[in-house]
């Protein structure tokens, strides 16, 4: 039976490993990017007289672009957390 040096360490220790990587953080940056920008344009319209409706407010860029822009960012936040980074495809 063979003595065990005690100086050196024969029992290694597990690897710490983050579960997310470098490129699923960089896919969470731009999500949130994407996010804020759609609530940033979703901003706006309002007017300083309560008794005077402003029409700006159904515009094009409130109503349909803003609330896009939210979706695709929520999408790749999702994208980002299922990526597998260790998958070499």
């Amino acid at each position: 039976m063979a003595k065990r040096n005690p100086s050196k360490k024969t029992d290694q220790q597990p690897k710490k490993e983050f579960i997310f990587q470098k490129k699923n953080y960089t896919f969470m940056f731009i999500g949130i990017a994407f996010i804020a920008l759609g609530f940033i344009l979703m901003g706006g319209g309002g007017t300083d007289d309560p008794n005077v409706f402003n029409e700006e407010i159904y515009n094009f860029r409130r109503i349909r672009l803003a609330p896009t822009l939210v979706l695709i960012g929520l999408g790749i936040e999702v994208y980002a957390i299922l990526l597998n980074p260790h998958n070499k495809d």
